[in-house]
Parts: C-alpha cells; structure tokens; sequence
C-alpha cells in the first residue's frame, strides 16, 4: 500500500530519527529513503523539507548547535562565583560532547566546510553564548585576539577531556575531575589573568 506524503511534523521527526541512526550507524548509514521508511511516508517526502542527503546533514547540525547553545545557556545562567562559572559551563560541554559524540563530529565537520550559511551561523550563536562566561572589563575594553584564544583553549581542553570519556580512557567521573581541574588551571594561567582581570577577586 502507498504511504501517505505528509506526516505532521515531518521535519521534526525525520531529524530525530536521523539522529539515532546517526548515533547507531554513523553519517554513512544515514539515508533519506530509510529514513521515508521508518517515518512511515512516501521516499520522496523527505525532499519537501530537505532537498538531498548533504541538507539533512546540515540541518543535523545546525540543530546540534543549536541545543548546545541552549545547555551552555543554562549553565551560565547558574548563580554563583567565577570559579563555578567555569566548571559549571566545562561539565555542560562535557556532558552534552559525550552524550552526542557522533552528531558533535557532525556538526564541526559541517562548520569547518562552511563560511556562511545556517550551520555556520548556529555555530557563531554557540562561540558567542561560550564569550558570555567572559563578562566584559569595566567599560567594555576587551583584547579580541586574547578572548578568541582563550575561548578556543578553553573549548579545545574540554573537548579532549570528551574524547578521552568517550574513547573510554577515563572513566565520566575522572572525567568530572579533570573538568574541573582544567578549568581553574586555565583561569590562573597568564592568559586567563589577562582576559579575566576584572573578575579578580570574585572566586
């Protein structure tokens, strides 16, 4: 029998579903027409909301972006001193980068290959809300080139430490420790010194 062409929320639930093909067979075992399948449509309704494989990906990653965002948004929205700030976001990228190992590879291989574009912007979004654990010195003078580095070592460091949980070098909790390890080494060093001098004093 002919499957119907629309299915409600047809876009929601091809990316939720290509998400958990993506987790269980990679990039290369994702199809639109497997994906028709189990969704339970025509294999050409996919194409009413992504014109080929490459746009389904790309959608994959901007939405992964996106709900990174949204869980270093709440980790910084978390009361409490410097010192926490920090260990607090450091868990939340943690956590998320191993919760979401395959679509994390997905979407800085989809941002890496874009200069513009949705993907490319969802991921400024990310890097702009990560500069948020940085509040800006008294009257808004800031080093650019040294914030970037920062954020980038600070990004860097807490994507090792997810690779590391999840290639199962380390186990989460000894995960958990470095986390916060690495987060105060990085806010003593020269360079935090430099970026976070008018925290000074605030934990």
């Amino acid at each position: 029998m002919r499957r119907p062409f629309h299915h409600g929320n047809l876009r929601a639930v091809l990316l939720e579903q290509a998400e958990v093909m993506l987790r269980d067979q990679g990039v290369d075992g994702l199809s639109l027409r497997e994906l028709a399948r189990q969704a339970g449509v025509s294999h050409g309704a996919p194409r009413s909301h992504f014109i080929d494989r490459q746009a389904l990906l790309d959608a994959l990653a901007e939405q992964g972006f996106d709900r990174f965002t949204d869980q270093i948004r709440a980790a910084l929205a978390i009361p409490g001193p410097i010192r926490e700030r920090f260990r607090s976001v450091g868990r939340a990228y943690v956590d998320f980068s191993v919760d979401n190992a395959a679509l994390m590879e997905l979407m800085f291989a989809a941002k890496s290959s874009q200069s513009s574009g949705p993907v490319h912007n969802a991921a400024a979004r990310f890097f702009a809300v990560l500069d948020g654990a940085m509040p800006d010195p008294p009257g808004g003078d800031h080093d650019d080139d040294l914030r970037t580095r920062f954020k980038l070592l600070f990004a860097a460091t807490m994507q090792g430490t997810a690779t590391l949980i999840t290639a199962q070098r380390i186990t989460r909790e000894q995960g958990q420790r470095i986390i916060d390890d690495a987060a105060d080494a990085l806010r003593s060093s020269e360079l935090g010194a430099h970026v976070l001098s008018s925290l000074e004093g605030t934990g």
